[in-house]
């Protein structure tokens, strides 16, 4: 009598387990007959039979040409969601902090705390006019904005955004990732010059001159100011610089790379302030001087394309501050993805915070800070980090 009802036990219990998955308990049940290995997996036909019904591993999958595209393509929709997401709450995030510190309510009619208001205007854009102006090169001109958006998309391929268990949330982890963010990054200017070039607008071309000069003078001196963390750390992988850490102790955790190398972080926030245009450098779009310099022919979906660019270089820089100098996706007992979106929304309130502070540079003060300020001090910054590394290691 016992047996039958642990039996029957048995039996209830595996009834409730997925009928997709081999179970040697519940298969015995089954079929008294079946033949196990000694891990309790089924051998003999009846394995084959089970193997076709769950079909086959993730691995087989991706190292076949077609499921290793699938899976790209569903990793960079994925990724492709989550940036323009969070684009989006950086704009209201952004109008909000301004709107405080201007001392003025920012946005707050359409839907709770204003959150809506994105989509409002983002329908008010699409379906504005978008027009092409009189005798401009109208290839370049669509093609313009399409190249500042994908390269700004472009450059989240290769960022790492943190740990989660076995999980890894990056789709490529390249052994020289911060060189091909640079790469893809410097795809902007061609954009910002050739939108200036084909708008047959002389306000336009200005504003596209005055963001080449910009970004070549500050860009060698944001490539400069990350080397120290490089010559610190040994390597170009994204990955290995966030998880370069130095710990004091088992209660002061992480020190990140910026007490290491403060200079060098202190020149790479101006430079990327620079690199990315935004104030106090926006000198390519002042609105005093040049209307709105590269962007004053654009409208609609065209505009919104720059628009969106400018915001995701925006995180795409904060999102390097953390890697390279805060320790990326460490901070303590905070689950690694929450303290990677902390460290970045910090260095985002940063930005708002030097535009709604600072006032707009002159052209010639730009430029003397580039190349008489920055560049001999990030030069002078490896130098000596060099002779300190030499002096330590011997």
């Amino acid at each position: 009598m016992g047996g039958a009802v642990r039996a029957g036990r048995r039996a209830r219990r595996d009834a409730r387990l997925p009928r997709h998955l081999p179970h040697p308990a519940r298969d015995r049940i089954q079929d008294p007959g079946a033949r196990f290995d000694g891990a309790g997996a089924l051998a003999g036909p009846r394995a084959d039979t089970r193997a076709d019904r769950t079909g086959p591993p993730v691995s087989q999958i991706y190292d076949n040409p077609i499921g290793h595209w699938v899976v790209v393509v569903v990793a960079m929709t994925l990724l492709l969601f989550v940036v323009l997401t969070a684009t989006a709450y950086t704009v209201w995030f952004e109008r909000v902090a301004l709107g405080r510190i201007q001392r003025r309510p920012g946005p707050n009619r359409v839907g709770p705390f204003g959150l809506l208001q994105l989509a409002a205007d983002g329908i008010k854009l699409a379906f504005k006019e978008s027009f092409v102006p009189e005798k401009t090169d109208k290839v370049l001109y669509v093609l313009a904005p399409t190249i500042a958006v994908g390269a700004a998309f472009l450059a989240w391929a290769v960022i790492p955004i943190g740990l989660w268990g076995n999980a890894q949330y990056w789709i490529a982890d390249v052994n020289v990732g911060i060189l091909l963010v640079f790469a893809v990054s410097s795809l902007n200017v061609y954009a910002i010059v050739i939108g200036g070039y084909s708008s047959n607008n002389k306000y336009s071309l200005l504003g596209g001159l005055r963001s080449a000069a910009q970004l070549i003078s500050y860009e060698m001196a944001l490539g400069l100011s990350l080397v120290p963390t490089f010559m610190i750390v040994g390597s170009l992988r994204l990955r290995d610089i966030a998880e370069y850490t130095v710990h004091w102790g088992p209660y002061t955790g992480p020190i990140p790379l910026i007490l290491l190398t403060p200079i060098g972080f202190v020149i790479y926030i101006i430079a990327a302030v620079a690199e990315t245009n935004r104030a106090p450098f926006d000198l390519p779009e002042a609105e005093q001087e040049l209307i709105g310099g590269f962007l004053t022919e654009y409208s609609g979906l065209k505009f919104v394309m720059y628009y969106l660019a400018e915001y995701v270089n925006m995180i795409t820089v904060s999102a390097l501050a953390a890697l390279l100098f805060f320790g990326g996706w460490y901070l303590w007992v905070i689950p690694p993805v929450f303290a990677f979106l902390i460290k970045v929304i910090l260095f985002l309130f940063l930005y708002i915070w030097l535009r709604g502070t600072f006032p707009r540079l002159r052209y010639d003060m730009l430029m003397r800070l580039g190349w008489k300020g920055l560049l001999p001090l990030a030069v002078a910054n490896v130098v000596v980090t060099a002779i300190i590394l030499v002096a330590v290691q011997g």
